[in-house]
C-alpha cells in the first residue's frame, strides 16, 4: 500500500510537470495566439511567447512491465523524479531565453505595478499628453503590426519599435517566408487599452498598458493555399501587455503644432525627417526610430487568450 502510494504521488507529479511543459501552439504577430486558452496561473502569464511544447514528440513512456515492488520499483521512481526534474529545468531555461528575446534582449522582472505612477500624473511633466490620444495611438500600431505581420513585410513597423525587439519580429518572419507559409490575422478589433500607469529613469519615460483585442488567426500554405494551422472562424480574445518607452523628458506636441516635426532630424547627418513615413533617413540611409521624438514599443509579452466558439 506505502508503495502504491507512492506511485500515485510520482505519477500526479509527472501529469502536472506535463501540464506546466504543454503550451499552446503559436501564432499571430510575435507569435503570440495559439490554438487553445490560457491566462492566470498556467505557468507563464505575464510572461513572452513561448511555442511547442516543452519536450519532444508530446507524450513519453516511464512504466515498463510489472514490477515486484522492490529494486525495480525504486529504479522506476529514481527515473520519473529524473525526467521531472529535466523537463522542468529545460522549461524554465526556454522560457528565461525567449522572455529575453521579445523584451529587447534581456529577461526583465515581472512589472511591479507598486513602482508605476498613475498615468493621469503624467500630464503634470508632460500637458499636452492626452490618455485618449495615446489609447488611440497604441490600438492603431497595434492594427498596423498584424497588418506588416501579414503582409510579411515589416518594415513599416521599424520606427516604432526598438531595434531588438523589431529584430526578434522580423527574425520570426523570415521563418514564415523560407516556410512560403503566410499567417494571416483577420476580423482585429481592440477592444480596450488599459494603462497600469508610468514610471521614469535616468533615460526614459516608461509607459504600460494591458491591450485587449479580438482576431482570427490561422497560417495558409502559399503554394496551394491549404490551411495548415488555425481556423478561419474561430475568434481569439486576447490580452498582451505593452511597455512603450521615449527619451526622458520628451514631451507631447500640442495639436497642430509643427515645431515638433521641425525639430525632427537624423541623428546621424541632421537631414530633416519625417519619421512617420520611413525608417531610413532619405540623405544617408540610416535607420532612425521615433524613440527621441514620441514613443516606440520596447516590450511585447503574451498574458492570456480566450478562444470564441
Amino acid at each position: 500500500m506505502k508503495q502504491k502510494r507512492k506511485l500515485y504521488i510520482l505519477l500526479a507529479a509527472v501529469f502536472l510537470a506535463v501540464g506546466l511543459l504543454t503550451v499552446p501552439a503559436l501564432a499571430d504577430a510575435g507569435n503570440f495566439s495559439g490554438h487553445s486558452s490560457y491566462g492566470g496561473g498556467s505557468g507563464y502569464s505575464g510572461g513572452s511567447s513561448f511555442g511547442g511544447s516543452g519536450y519532444g514528440g508530446g507524450s513519453f513512456v516511464i512504466f515498463g512491465g510489472g514490477g515486484d515492488g522492490s529494486g525495480e520499483g525504486g529504479g522506476t521512481a529514481a527515473i520519473i523524479v529524473a525526467v521531472v526534474i529535466i523537463l522542468i529545468i529545460a522549461r524554465i531555461v526556454r522560457q528565461s531565453q525567449l522572455n529575453a528575446s521579445m523584451s529587447g534582449g534581456y529577461a526583465p522582472e515581472a512589472e511591479d505595478e507598486g513602482s508605476l505612477e498613475p498615468i493621469s500624473s503624467l500630464k503634470e511633466t508632460d500637458p499636452n499628453f492626452s490618455e485618449q490620444a495615446f489609447r488611440e495611438k497604441v490600438s492603431n500600431l497595434y492594427v498596423q503590426m498584424q497588418d506588416a505581420w501579414q503582409k510579411k513585410d515589416f518594415e513599416p513597423m521599424r520606427p516604432y519599435m526598438t531595434d531588438a525587439l523589431y529584430t526578434q519580429f522580423d527574425r520570426q518572419l523570415d521563418e514564415l517566408r523560407e516556410s512560403g507559409q503566410t499567417n494571416y490575422v483577420d476580423r482585429i478589433a481592440v477592444l480596450s487599452v488599459v494603462f497600469s500607469g508610468w514610471r521614469t529613469d535616468e533615460t526614459n519615460d516608461t509607459v504600460v498598458s494591458l491591450v485587449n483585442t479580438r482576431i482570427v488567426d490561422y497560417t495558409l500554405d502559399d503554394r496551394t493555399g491549404k490551411l495548415v494551422t488555425g481556423s478561419k472562424t474561430m475568434e481569439k480574445f486576447m490580452t498582451y501587455e505593452w511597455t512603450l518607452i521615449r527619451s526622458k523628458g520628451t514631451k507631447t506636441a500640442a495639436p497642430g503644432d509643427t515645431h515638433e516635426t521641425d525639430a525632427k532630424r537624423c541623428p546621424s547627418c541632421g537631414a530633416p525627417l519625417d519619421v512617420n513615413q520611413s525608417a531610413r533617413c532619405p540623405y544617408c540611409g540610416s535607420v532612425v526610430t521615433a524613440r527621441d521624438f514620441d514613443w516606440v514599443i520596447s516590450s511585447i509579452k503574451g498574458i492570456s487568450q480566450r478562444n470564441g466558439r
